[in-house]
């Protein structure tokens, strides 16, 4: 069993707690936390099984944001049990096998799902948080929104320069530790998500 498959080898699917009618709104929340925790730890494991792919095809750059953008979903899917055990639930995962393809495709696959959570996903489960007036909901959805974003950027770059990267090695990427947001230059003093200091980024190759 990996470090990252022992990481989540306590978040198998369990019953939730009943919940009452009048708590319909939060319980809405609670599933929408469980489905963002659920695909958080899922991507984790997916693009850690696309980094392998890469390494093996040659491109180091895009092995090494695979795991930078790995590194960022686990910090995603911490974030997210806190919320999911402070609403008084156990954080569900249903780990599934990747699918691992080339590393063009890999790279498709990466945006498309990237793209989901950027502009469906977390902007559907911030306006139901936010009707909830689940302040720390809001706020674990939205940095998770926000890195995502900056990976379908990262993604779609790697995608268009996939033939000059070829051969490429492995190159550091900056990941917050506090909310994932991921980057390939230091230009700024605090993350532009959570004003985490630069200093506290966590350097991943």
């Amino acid at each position: 069993m990996s470090g990252i498959q022992r990481m989540f080898a306590n978040v198998v699917a369990v019953s939730l707690p009943a919940v009452s009618a009048g708590a319909a709104a939060a319980s809405t929340t609670l599933q929408n936390m469980q489905a963002a925790f659920n695909g958080e730890s899922n991507a984790h494991m997916r693009y850690l099984a696309f980094a392998e792919q890469a390494d093996r095809e040659n491109y180091g750059e895009i092995a090494s944001l695979f795991r930078a953008a790995a590194r960022a979903e686990g910090v995603h899917a911490s974030n997210h049990a806190e919320i999911i055990k402070a609403m008084g639930a156990v954080p569900e995962a249903k780990l599934e096998s990747p699918e691992v393809k080339s590393t063009r495709e890999n790279l498709e696959a990466a945006i498309k799902g990237e793209t989901y959570e950027r502009d469906i996903m977390y902007p559907t489960f911030l306006q139901q948080a936010t009707l909830d007036g689940n302040q720390a909901a809001m706020r674990s959805l939205q940095l998770a929104k926000t890195a995502e974003a900056e990976h379908a950027k990262l993604y779609t770059r790697s995608l268009k320069n996939l033939d000059k990267l070829k051969g490429s090695k492995s190159a550091v990427f900056f990941v917050c530790p506090t909310c994932g947001y991921t980057v390939s230059e230091m230009d700024f003093a605090n993350c532009p998500s959570c004003f985490t200091p630069r200093e506290d980024f966590e350097k991943v190759a």
